[in-house]
């Protein structure tokens, strides 16, 4: 029998990135079942989703939420959160099924992530989501077993940043391995700016002293491969590394600092 899987994709407003994103999902070797959940978007979204997906939800009011309601909702055996600036390599989901069929111990699979995008932050980005591949305090799972979701609950919902993380090292923590498959995502980054890079770590940074509190919380220290890379990495990509980073840190910094008073409604970026 055909192992039966769900791909999750959380949206808002995400129509720049979400045709290219679900078409990669429809181009699986593996069938899927896809649901999209969105949370209210304005723009063309909802109809992008309505052509590729097997149901399009409305939840909210949060990615963590709106994920969790996707699984729940579907019927695979295997699930899949995939994120909408995202395109899947053909071949993930079936490589996820043959590993979690010869696996038994298996709860969690990690689909290393490459990012695109354009200008020359964007190209930054990419030098560095390189460096992490392997890195296991950095790389956290996308695909798991139901039987794992169930044990752990999914997402918490009261973590909109870090949750991937939460989530895949509480698999963990039950008894469970985590492997990875051999194929990447691509993440689609569009075009980086200082001042949005900003803007988007102080919004997840509100959720930094609740994930710190977590006993399991991974550290926030440059991985060994990070160091490696601004080591040897060629030197003006370095350097507008090391900008963007001190950026990303600042808002996180800043963001954690207004922990605790999220406007309800606010946009936020999935």
């Amino acid at each position: 029998m055909t192992t039966r899987v769900t791909v999750v994709v959380p949206t808002r407003d995400s129509a720049r990135t979400l045709d290219r994103c679900l078409a990669s999902v429809r181009a699986q070797t593996h069938p899927v079942e896809l649901i999209v959940v969105d949370n209210g978007s304005t723009d063309a979204t909802p109809r992008i989703s309505a052509r590729h997906a097997d149901a399009v939800l409305d939840h909210g009011p949060e990615r963590s939420a709106q994920r969790n309601q996707g699984w729940r909702t579907g019927t695979g055996e295997v699930v899949a959160f995939v994120d909408s600036d995202m395109v899947l390599a053909p071949e993930i989901v079936a490589e996820a099924v043959a590993l979690f069929a010869a696996d038994p111990s298996l709860g969690g699979l990690v689909i290393p992530e490459l990012s695109f995008g354009e200008g020359f932050l964007a190209a930054c980005r990419a030098m560095e989501k390189r460096s992490y591949l392997g890195d296991p305090r950095v790389e956290a799972a996308r695909i798991f077993r139901r039987v794992a979701l169930e044990k752990t609950g999914g997402y918490a919902e009261d973590l909109t940043a870090f949750e991937d993380w939460d989530l895949a090292d509480r698999v963990a923590a039950t008894g469970y391995g985590i492997g990875r498959v051999a194929s990447v995502v691509e993440h689609d980054e569009g075009r980086i700016t200082l001042r949005s890079a900003f803007a988007k770590r102080r919004y997840y940074g509100r959720w930094l002293p609740a994930y710190r509190s977590r006993p399991w919380a991974r550290s926030f220290g440059r991985s060994r491969s990070l160091r490696r890379l601004l080591r040897l990495g060629p030197p003006p990509r370095i350097a507008g590394l090391l900008a963007l980073k001190a950026v990303e840190g600042a808002g996180l910094l800043a963001g954690s600092r207004a922990a605790g008073r999220v406007p309800s409604g606010e946009p936020r970026r999935l």
